[in-house]
């Protein structure tokens, strides 16, 4: 049987099998995925940080010491493992199905196939608290305070992908977030916390690389639906304010991502609006791509989730760490 069933029984197969178990009105995420990873055999390190729970997935035999914050208590300390993170938390009121749920089980899914495989040098983090309530800041974020931890575990030469809203659509869209930021005041003053020099030019560098790794592994792939464009916030803005540089990884329809980038030719100051919900004007919000307005609200369903599509995100997210 394939891992995805299209028609019927979308997610028939594990981890696929527990998916509307997990997007259900009250369900408890946390304990849905810890019981899910012991069943797969897939052992993973719940890290708390700041009240957040993260769980580490590391490639077989090379685990940590459970409960250790220690400098060196993690494989790869001081290397530069490829980290790819998907967040498990979700709005409130929000089923969550592409937002984002669909890449913790791709993610989940990938970490399993690279495990059997052997490959090496790779973390999985599904994170917590990527959502903020009102009146929070970026510094309330799991991927912030995540960031000083791997940090101080010899982790920050970490390349980190970001897997966000990859459950609907055909094409993959590689995240130019950073690239709008790193010469506006809102980097420079608000996100990164420190003004323009040596560190916001290595973090601009690195930025690059993770990006042409990224476009890279895809024509690796001879994938054919593969755009560079804004996209908004997820946790690279906690990754960046912490001074890690991270890319976001998602995927739209063809047809809007095609829209979208008719709108940005048109109007390259769009990607501000895009980004930073206080610029936005009313008559923005229908310009927006359909899938991103549906996020963080009752209609991220599942279905609208395009499981036929999924093969290419694992393709890729394994393809990442055979580097």
């Amino acid at each position: 049987m394939p891992f995805l069933e299209i028609r019927g029984k979308p997610f028939a197969e594990p981890p696929f099998n527990r998916f509307f178990e997990f997007i259900a009105p009250n369900a408890d995420r946390y304990r849905i995925l810890k019981s899910l990873l012991e069943e797969l055999g897939i052992d993973s390190l719940v890290f708390t940080v700041a009240g957040n729970r993260h769980f580490f997935i590391f490639p077989r035999g090379a685990g940590a010491r459970p409960g250790s914050q220690a400098a060196g208590a993690f494989p790869f300390s001081g290397k530069n493992p490829v980290i790819l993170t998907a967040h498990y938390d979700r709005a409130p009121g929000s089923p969550g199905a592409n937002d984002n749920s669909a890449a913790v089980f791709l993610l989940i899914k990938a970490a399993g196939l690279l495990r059997a495989g052997g490959a090496g040098n790779w973390i999985t983090i599904l994170t917590d608290k990527e959502e903020l309530g009102p009146g929070e800041g970026i510094c309330s974020q799991g991927s912030y305070t995540l960031a000083e931890t791997l940090r101080r575990n010899g982790l920050e030469k970490g390349r980190i992908f970001i897997f966000d809203s990859c459950g609907t659509g055909d094409t993959l869209i590689v995240s130019s977030t950073a690239d709008y930021l790193f010469d506006s005041y809102l980097f420079a003053g608000y996100l990164f916390n420190r003004k323009s020099g040596k560190g916001t030019l290595k973090a601009r560098q690195l930025t690059r690389e993770l990006r042409n790794t990224a476009l890279e592994t895809a024509r690796r792939l001879n994938m054919d639906k593969v755009l560079l464009l804004p996209t908004p916030f997820s946790e690279d803005a906690g990754f960046l304010k912490a001074g890690l540089p991270a890319i976001t990884i998602t995927a739209l329809p063809s047809r809007e991502a095609s829209s979208f980038v008719s709108l940005l030719r048109k109007r390259p100051d769009f990607a501000n609006a895009l980004m930073i919900r206080e610029n936005r004007k009313t008559e923005d919000e229908p310009l927006i791509p359909e899938t991103w307005r549906r996020l963080n609200g009752p209609k991220d369903l599942p279905s609208r989730l395009t499981p036929e599509h999924y093969g290419r995100i694992l393709r890729f997210a394994q393809r990442l760490c055979w580097q």
